[in-house]
């Protein structure tokens, strides 16, 4: 009952989120540059991000640094493995719905082992067998399916997605560690376990960052959405092709030639003839005899 309502929740606050967006998509200011085709509510994107990194400035940075500081290091290893064994599961499930039977039962396997054998996926020797992490999503899922990702949305607290990335994002929530327990207060302990464990392990990616991007959400932006054609497709993405119709190229190299400057007397010097053939001299008459 409690996971239901938590849904509903999630619900509302993502569709509140999607409708925001959408007005803030026609409130363009006259005169202004057009945004690229793949981010066109790039002005309220930036607001939303602006905000985000305020709140990762005050708040979420700061208890990430703690958290690594404080908390041994084996610890935390044996935390990132028990929520990436859970994840893990899902993306099982995601491979299999994407018609991947092979992945699909290697990251079967790979849960089951971490669980039997990695006391319950504190441990990881599912990588030391070659049970290597393949991680998928429902957002994946549904490119897969061939559903586009639409616009880039930019959701408060939660960062960079896509407006189909973002309806997934309900469905994924669904098989997150927190759904696991039907106390309200462990679920958001477990929430804020998972926010803060993947902030900290992006520490030095950020501070990165920070020093050599001019723009910071230009770079988000294009990471994001490459990083996410390139899951989707499992690193082979589809070659850029151009949309020209069969016939156009003869027409429009039929209108090159007609449009093609004709010389005339008016508009060019007309050819001059080309000049005669000089004719070869003739031999010099031998002298007359002298008279004797």
């Amino acid at each position: 009952m409690n996971s239901g309502w938590r849904a509903a929740g999630a619900l509302r606050r993502v569709l509140l989120a999607t409708w925001i967006t959408a007005l803030a998509g026609c409130a363009t200011l006259p005169g202004a540059a057009a945004p690229p085709k793949e981010d066109p509510w790039e002005n309220f994107n930036r607001k939303v991000f602006s905000f985000n990194e305020a709140v990762d400035e005050a708040v979420l940075k700061p208890v990430a640094i703690a958290y690594r500081k404080v908390v041994p290091e084996l610890v935390r290893t044996g935390v990132s493995n028990v929520l990436g064994n859970i994840g893990d599961a899902w993306s099982a499930a995601n491979h299999l719905l994407q018609g991947k039977l092979g992945p699909g039962l290697d990251m079967g396997m790979r849960v089951l082992s971490n669980t039997l054998f990695g006391l319950g996926g504190l441990l990881d020797p599912a990588t030391e067998m070659g049970l290597t992490r393949r991680s998928e999503d429902f957002g994946q899922t549904l490119g897969r399916w061939g559903l586009g990702p639409g616009p880039y949305l930019v959701l408060p607290l939660l960062g960079p997605s896509t407006l189909r990335d973002s309806g997934a994002l309900l469905v994924d929530r669904q098989a997150a560690a927190s759904t696991l327990t039907s106390r309200d207060a462990l679920a958001y302990g477990i929430t804020t376990l998972e926010v803060v464990s993947l902030r900290a392990s992006l520490l030095g990616t950020t501070d990165l960052l920070d020093a050599v991007a001019l723009d910071k959400y230009t770079f988000w932006r294009q990471a994001y959405l490459s990083r996410r054609l390139d899951a989707v497709y499992d690193g082979a993405p589809p070659m850029e092709t151009f949309e020209v119709e069969a016939d156009s190229e003869p027409a429009a190299a039929s209108a090159t030639v007609k449009a093609a400057p004709v010389a005339t007397p008016a508009s060019a010097p007309a050819l001059a003839p080309a000049p005669a053939p000089v004719p070869a001299r003739a031999p010099a008459p031998a002298p007359a005899a002298a008279p004797k």
